[in-house]
């Protein structure tokens, strides 16, 4: 599995419309995706898929430098549902279909259907010209972040959570996951961002600049639930040594907020039995939910007070990229962010970083 920091040839999306998780019909979410999607289209080709009813609108909005598929989702979340790419040593690629639940299925998951979710990853590698591995593991994209050298993270709280695979030890699922992807080694935080609903995905609180280097949310209010878990996992990644015995670089990002749903922006939201969209719920929101593709860097603006901050802070990690700053705050009422909302088809000749 090659790093996000690798280049790319593709950056898929799926066009959101769920009334149970984005106000007012989606709307307000469809302008910001549209952005989205032409700032990584500076980087990278995008192509966006949409079910047959919604097509005319998602076409009207977008450009047409970007690519527009007839494929049926249950929500927009690319990264969980879209499939993950691994490439063997002579440069051939393929794609790997995981099973996709919910984030939960009928024990947490945030709906009933997910039917057309779990068909959208074998639908992504026909149209990329890549073979696909169906496999029976339960897992989502963002819930594991890879180096491309060997390291993958992930946090115990998502991959050992009774909602994914309880048949499976911890290291039944590490066994897996090293045959699949091709590591060697993989780290394990104990948890993710505070009140994530995906059960603590790994992309939510770190993100990997490169071998031996990786960014992580931070929170400075000892006061605040997220610092423990914060502190927990800096001291677990300043102890820990990668696949090649190198000793991690931690940058910290700060943390936006915290952030809260308005009494305004729930009312827009249809409610639904999975789906928790009240006012004053605290939103699982970060800096780290942002995206590398090829020379640029698109990331979310959050809080006034800490944009600034988590900028330069990315900045000093990614000195050659190019920073693109987005106000993603209807991104985050559906739950996720940037990273959350794409997913990358890596080039087969990855050599060498872009």
């Amino acid at each position: 599995m090659p790093g996000e920091h690798h280049a790319q040839d593709e950056v898929w999306m799926a066009w959101p419309h769920r009334p149970d998780n984005w106000r007012d019909n989606g709307k307000p979410v469809q302008a910001v995706f549209v952005e989205l999607a032409i700032a990584i289209a500076q980087f990278t080709p995008v192509t966006v898929i949409v079910s047959d009813e919604l097509y005319r609108q998602a076409r009207k909005q977008l450009p047409n430098d970007i690519e527009v598929l007839k494929i049926a989702s249950n929500d927009c979340w690319m990264r969980d549902i879209g499939a993950t790419y691994v490439i063997n040593n002579n440069g051939q690629r393929r794609g790997i279909s995981w099973q996709f639940n919910a984030w939960g299925g009928t024990l947490d998951g945030l709906y009933d259907d997910w039917t057309l979710d779990n068909a959208v990853a074998k639908q992504m590698t026909e149209v990329t010209g890549d073979s696909c591995d169906e496999v029976d593991l339960i897992l989502e994209g963002g819930s594991i972040h890879c180096d491309g050298d060997g390291t993958l993270y992930t946090t115990e709280e998502c991959l050992l959570h009774p909602s994914r695979n309880p048949q499976l030890s911890k290291s039944d699922i590490e066994r897996q996951l090293k045959e699949i992807l091709g590591v060697e080694k993989i780290i394990w935080l104990t948890h993710g961002l505070f009140n994530d609903e995906t059960n603590g995905h790994i992309d939510n609180i770190l993100h990997v600049v490169k071998p031996g280097e990786v960014l992580l949310t931070v929170c400075d209010d000892p006061t605040d639930p997220q610092y423990a878990i914060s502190q927990q996992a800096l001291s677990l990644l300043q102890q820990s040594t990668d696949a090649k015995g190198r000793k991690i670089k931690v940058h910290a990002l700060p943390m936006p907020g915290p952030l809260y749903l308005s009494e305004q922006e729930a009312e827009g939201i249809i409610p639904s039995s999975g789906m928790v969209r009240q006012a004053g719920e605290r939103l699982a929101a970060s800096y780290a939910n942002f995206l590398i593709s090829n020379g640029g860097i698109i990331f979310p603006l959050l809080d006034e007070k800490h944009d600034a901050k988590a900028q330069s802070v990315l900045q000093a990690a990614f000195p050659n990229h190019q920073l693109v700053g987005l106000n993603c705050r209807e991104i985050l009422l559906g739950g996720g962010n940037i990273h959350c909302m794409t997913q990358h088809v890596p080039s087969s000749a990855n050599d060498s970083p872009s």
